[in-house]
């Protein structure tokens, strides 16, 4: 391989360890929420931290990053991301063993039967039986340690910093600009494996519980289906670490500067790399947002990216919430199904615009129309959902009727000593949920761990006819059969949008770059970059999030009286704000590219009208001197034929 190559390959390896990291984090979302006891907000502004860091560092890495040693710097930047993706997995360390809230009495003796519907407090001295409290001390203690999550995503986004821009600028700089495109197209494909990897990783490692190794798994009373359950979230960060270490190590090696392809000596780092000067840069910067289809672009793409990182984030957690999907499953099907998918529809969005040779305006329709198809797709989505899960006290009554409101107390569990804040559900054979034992009224128990069925509940019994069966098994009731047929058509409609959607990427990117003057090119791309993640990146997780706890019906308590992490969410309020929220912001973006196409055809209209007009007169001009210039061909070519005949009777003579 020769340098140039080698550089190629490490850049597209880092390329992929930063996007497999960075998905990453979106896959383990649920599990971090849970296991630190976090709202949504909290969790999408961890989330978020990643932008904070990465434009924190964008401007300073813009002025000096070409003017320095620029694979060094891209190394220092693998390094950074290394330890941010290390740092966020060591937190797990930090912090003791994972306590879920419940007050299953965790049998010692299978024998021993579990009064459930009587204070746990005042079963302390039953023979055989270890009360394990709703909220453990050591998750009170261990309720802020979120912050290194947030330290870590940041230091990632601090460390993404270089490797783009200076890989990019570097590729440029030194390769022949036929090879350029070639080389750029390798390292997007190569990027496009990372988030599908990184979801089969979160995918793996939320199947896991988060203590494998510590802990005894007969004695976890839970399943990856509940909303309890924590997966090893940390283990997928240590490889993303030992990736992202790995990539670093070949740029420490690679020179300043290459000799440019085709060339013997070194070039030095072109002036035009380094930031122009604050005087040309402002009036740059007032010629491109003064040009109208560029601002408009602008403003829609705020609102499509504020879409897209909504989505991305909370897509899992949608999957779980409204159709009851494990975690580890519904990653699982983002990473083989919707990514491929985009990676298709972009490959093919741009094979598209190469076979056509499609114009700005033609680009700029191919990417409306596409884009709107996918927004229709999505609307669909309104349609393919599953109702509430029967909860006694929060989605229906004791009696099995549907209401709005909360009312976890009835006449059945009255004389129990029962806590509102607990959450331990159990399900009855009517598949109605009910909180915990002592809600379900439960006076004795059998069986042990996750097989703990608890017998003779008063809730039940009074809820159905005489000889029903009164007793109730350990975990939430799983939805009817009819919601798997309507996931099945959910994920047809998404995977179908995926790739409608990404049709238009190319087409769109293209827009961006030719509705401009080509000076202005770079600038351009950098400002929707910065504005985008400015505006969509930070804020989009933590509104998308806070929007999403307002569908909440029951809450975990934390010791200090706070509120801790969702267990159960009002499923068709969920889906109504979650894809109402999506469906608006894309929806109110159309206006703006409405109007782009509008602009581009009065704009590129006129240009073409003239060149038209232009090769009119040319081919014009061209007839007449083709006429004017026949006859005096002819003539010239008879006097050509006179002065041979002449020619030839002299040397006659002569001779």
């Amino acid at each position: 391989l020769s340098k140039m190559e080698l550089f190629i390959v490490a850049l597209s390896f880092a390329y992929f360890s930063k996007a497999l990291t960075g998905t990453y984090m979106k896959s383990s979302i649920t599990q971090i929420e849970r296991r630190f006891d976090l709202s949504s907000t909290h969790v999408g502004l961890i989330d978020g931290s990643f932008e904070m860091g990465n434009l924190l560092f964008l401007a300073m890495v813009s002025h000096f990053g070409a003017q320095l040693h620029r694979p060094r710097f891209i190394a220092a930047g693998c390094l950074l991301m290394a330890i941010g993706a290390l740092l966020t997995g060591l937190t797990h360390f930090f912090m003791g063993l994972y306590k879920y809230d419940t007050v299953i009495q965790v049998l010692q003796n299978s024998s021993v039967s579990i009064p459930a519907c009587v204070d746990p407090l005042k079963n302390d001295g039953m023979p055989g039986i270890q009360i394990e409290p709703s909220v453990e001390d050591n998750k009170e203690s261990s309720s802020h340690m979120w912050i290194y999550v947030f330290l870590g995503n940041a230091l990632r986004g601090i460390g993404e910093t270089p490797v783009t821009p200076l890989g990019i600028s570097y590729i440029d700089d030194f390769a022949k600009a036929e090879n350029s495109p070639f080389y750029i197209a390798c390292l997007q494909t190569i990027t496009l494996l990372g988030p599908m990897f990184g979801f089969l990783l979160g995918s793996y490692c939320a199947k896991l519980y988060v203590d494998i190794g510590y802990v005894d798994m007969e004695s976890i009373t839970i399943t990856p289906k509940d909303s309890r359950w924590v997966g090893a979230w940390w283990m997928g960060f240590f490889v993303s670490s030992s990736l992202l270490l790995i990539s670093s190590i070949p740029f420490w090696f690679l020179p300043r500067s290459l000799p440019r392809q085709g060339d013997e000596k070194d070039k030095p780092t072109p002036v035009s790399l380094t930031l122009d000067g604050i005087d040309r840069f402002l009036p740059s910067l007032k010629r491109l947002l003064g040009t109208p289809a560029y601002f408009l672009l602008l403003c829609g793409s705020i609102l499509k990216f504020n879409s897209f990182i909504g989505l991305f984030t909370f897509k899992a957690k949608y999957m779980e919430q409204q159709f009851g999907q494990s975690a580890s499953r519904a990653n699982f099907l983002i990473g083989v199904l919707n990514l491929p998918a985009v990676a298709v529809g972009i490959f093919l969005g741009g094979l598209l615009m190469r076979r056509y040779k499609l114009s700005v305006v033609s680009g700029a329709q191919l990417s409306f129309a596409t884009s709107f198809m996918g927004y229709l797709l999505l609307l669909l989505q309104f349609g393919t959902k599953c109702d509430n899960r029967p909860v006694a006290g929060l989605t229906v009554s004791y009696n099995g009727v549907s209401f709005d409101g909360e009312m976890v107390f009835s006449e059945c569990n009255r004389d129990c000593s029962c806590s509102p804040d607990e959450w331990d559900p159990v399900c009855s054979d009517k598949g109605i949920t009910y909180v915990s034992p002592c809600m379900a009224g439960c006076l004795s128990s059998s069986g042990r761990g996750k097989n703990t069925v608890f017998h003779n509940c008063s809730c039940v019994s009074t809820s159905f006819p005489p000889g029903s069966s009164t007793s109730v098994r350990l975990g939430q009731c799983p939805h009817a059969k009819d919601c798997s047929r309507s996931f099945t058509s959910y994920m047809a409609v998404s995977v179908l949008s995926s790739f409608i959607n990404s049709l238009g990427a190319t087409p769109g990117y293209m827009v961006i770059i030719r509705c401009i003057s080509p000076d202005l090119k770079s600038l351009a791309l950098g400002i929707q970059a910065l504005v985008t993640r400015t505006l969509g990146g930070i804020p989009a997780p933590v509104y998308f999030g806070a929007l999403i706890d307002s569908t909440c019906l029951k809450w975990s308590i934390k010791k200090c009286g706070g509120r801790g992490a969702c267990r159960i969410y009002d499923s068709n309020m969920y889906r109504v704000i979650f894809l109402g929220l999506i469906t608006c912001l894309s929806g109110t973006s159309y206006f703006f590219i409405i109007a782009v196409i509008i602009l581009l055809k009065r704009q590129f209209w006129k240009t073409d009208r003239e060149t038209e007009l232009q090769q009119v007169k040319a081919s014009k001009r061209s007839e007449i001197n083709a006429q004017s210039d026949a006859p005096e061909e002819r003539s010239t070519k008879l006097d050509d034929e006179k002065k041979q005949r002449e020619k030839k009777v002299r040397i006659g003579l002569n001779n």
